[in-house]
C-alpha cells in the first residue's frame, strides 16, 4: 500500500468518527508518527511503498482509532502550550480552555508584586502535570507543588517533569481530606467540576477511555473542591495572593459566590464564551 492509498483507507473508515479536516489532520500525524515523513515529505512521496511493518502498524492504529479512544492516547503524548506531554488512560487529556488558564495566571503572575518574591505556587489535580510544569517553565524560580489522589497520574506527572527537565514538588494526597499546613503566593486547580448529572451529556469517547475520577465531582455537590479550597484560602493563601480556576460553566456565579471575601474575584469566559474561570485577588 502507497502513502496516498493508506490516507484514502484512513479517509474511509474513519468517515463516521472525525470530519474531513479532522481524518487529514489524523492520518499526516500517524504517518508522520510511524514512518518519519512530514507532511512535506508525504506530498512528495505520495507514491512510495509503504514497508511492510509500517503499513501493520498504521492499520492497527486504525482499529484502535475506530473504538473511539482518542488519538492522543494511542500516541501516548499531546502537545500542550508549545510543548510535548506524555499522556495515557490515568490522566485527562488537557483541553485548550486550560491553555487559557494559564494564559491568565501567566499574565497575572508576571505583572504581580510577588513574581520575584521566591513564588510558592499550589496546583491542586494535577493529572498529567501541565499546569505545574508549564508554570514551571515560567517561573523557574518559583516552589511549585502538585497535589493528586491518584498514584498513577503522578507517575505520568513525574514523567513529564523528567522529560522537560523541571523540578516539581508532587504529593500523593486525597485533597478533600488533607488539611494544608503551608502558605502560598498562588493557588491554581482545575478540579473535577462535572456534576453526576451531567454523566449522560458527556460523550463516550470521553467516559469510555479517561478516568472518570477527573472528570466528575466525587459527591452530588459539584462545588465540593471550591468550597474546599476557598476555605483553604482563608488561612493558606497569603495576603494579596492570587487564585486561578477552571469551572463548570453551569456553575459560574454559584462558584464565584464561594470567593465573595476576595478583594478581587472574576468570572471569567473562555474563548466559546462560556463562563469557564475564576481570577482572585486576596
Amino acid at each position: 500500500m502507497t502513502i496516498s492509498a493508506f490516507k484514502k483507507h484512513f479517509k474511509a473508515e474513519l468517515s463516521d468518527l472525525y470530519t474531513e479536516s479532522e481524518r487529514a489532520f489524523l492520518g499526516s500525524l500517524f504517518i508522520q508518527k510511524i514512518v518519519g515523513f512530514d507532511s512535506f515529505e508525504q506530498r512528495r512521496f505520495s507514491e512510495q511503498e509503504l514497508l511492510t511493518d509500517d503499513e501493520q502498524k498504521l492499520c492497527e492504529l486504525v482499529s484502535e482509532l475506530k473504538t473511539g479512544k482518542p488519538y492522543q492516547q494511542i500516541l501516548g503524548e499531546t502537545e500542550f502550550y508549545g510543548m510535548k506531554f506524555f499522556v495515557d488512560e490515568n490522566v485527562l487529556i488537557p483541553r485548550p480552555e486550560t491553555e487559557e488558564l494559564l494564559e491568565i495566571a501567566i499574565r497575572e503572575i508576571t505583572n504581580s508584586e510577588n513574581k520575584d518574591s521566591g513564588l510558592k505556587i499550589l496546583d491542586i489535580g494535577t493529572g498529567s502535570g501541565v499546569i505545574p510544569l508549564v508554570l514551571k517553565k515560567h517561573f523557574p524560580e518559583a516552589e511549585i507543588s502538585s497535589i493528586d489522589f491518584s498514584e498513577k497520574a503522578l507517575e505520568t506527572a513525574k514523567r513529564n517533569a523528567a522529560y522537560h527537565q523541571l523540578d516539581v514538588k508532587y504529593i500523593h494526597a486525597d485533597y478533600l481530606t488533607t488539611p494544608l499546613t503551608e502558605e502560598y503566593d498562588v493557588i491554581i486547580s482545575n478540579p473535577p467540576y462535572i456534576g453526576i448529572e451531567e454523566e449522560t451529556e458527556i460523550e463516550d469517547s470521553v467516559k469510555g477511555f479517561e478516568p472518570t475520577m477527573a472528570l466528575f465531582s466525587p459527591t452530588s455537590d459539584a462545588l465540593i473542591f471550591y468550597r474546599k479550597i476557598a476555605e483553604d484560602s482563608k488561612e493558606h493563601l497569603k495576603k494579596n495572593g492570587l487564585l486561578f480556576l477552571e469551572i463548570n460553566q453551569k456553575l459560574g456565579p454559584e462558584t464565584l459566590e464561594l470567593y465573595h471575601y476576595f478583594s478581587n474575584a472574576q468570572l471569567l469566559k473562555d474563548l466559546s464564551e462560556n463562563d469557564r474561570f475564576i481570577y482572585g485577588k486576596k
